[in-house]
């Protein structure tokens, strides 16, 4: 049976026996059974890993160790509100930061400052939902994320990509007028307008 550890762009944490391309962290989320407690996170610091680095081995979901949760590519990391590794990802981490600092003003942000202002955005205290807003479709960057009907999408270019833990589907047309409810916290859509590129899944161009 699939454990409940794959997050998906509106910040559920489901089932599915479909592989992720990304690892993530919130703490200790689960039991000694492998089952999910109430609690969606642990700290703040939530940060989206590459599935391998220097030959690490883990036991998923092993007894008193972080939740290792999975994401089906980086454009559903930063929706769930999640960053960059500064360790098994430095390089993304650093690029990220300095636009992340650029867009907001002022000096060099630290870690903590970052993951503050994101858990801002995108955390509902003590409930399992995340934050959503709206903005003017036409506005958005590459690789939002925004609830079209019932079902997230990713945008890019004129087009809606339907999400499923699987991959995406066909597109379909980009509407050209109106709000829209979108997923991904606005700190990370204006990274995204100053030149962040997140990693997709190859589904993107070969759609399931």
């Amino acid at each position: 049976m699939p454990l409940q550890n794959r997050v998906t762009p509106d910040g559920q944490i489901i089932a599915t026996s479909a592989r992720g391309t990304m690892m993530g962290n919130r703490g200790v989320l689960h039991d000694e059974k492998q089952r999910l407690g109430p609690a969606r996170w642990r700290h703040k610091n939530w940060v989206a890993c590459r599935l391998q680095f220097n030959g690490r081995q883990r036991q998923v979901m092993a007894p008193r160790r972080y939740t290792e949760l999975f994401f089906l590519d980086e454009a559903v990391a930063f929706a769930a509100g999640h960053r960059p590794c500064a360790e098994c990802r430095r390089a993304d981490y650093k690029l990220f930061k300095a636009l992340w600092t650029d867009v907001h003003g002022g000096g060099a942000l630290s870690a903590k400052e970052i993951d503050d202002l994101l858990h801002s955005e995108r955390a509902i205290a003590r409930q399992a939902e995340q934050k959503r807003h709206s903005a003017r479709i036409l506005n958005l960057p590459d690789c939002a994320f925004v609830m079209y009907g019932e079902t997230p999408h990713l945008v890019l270019g004129e087009q809606l990509l339907p999400y499923a833990p699987e991959g995406y589907s066909a597109a379909i047309k980009r509407p050209q007028h109106g709000e829209i409810i979108v997923l991904t916290p606005p700190s990370v859509l204006e990274v995204f307008r100053a030149g962040f590129r997140p990693a997709l899944s190859p589904s993107v161009v070969d759609p399931v």
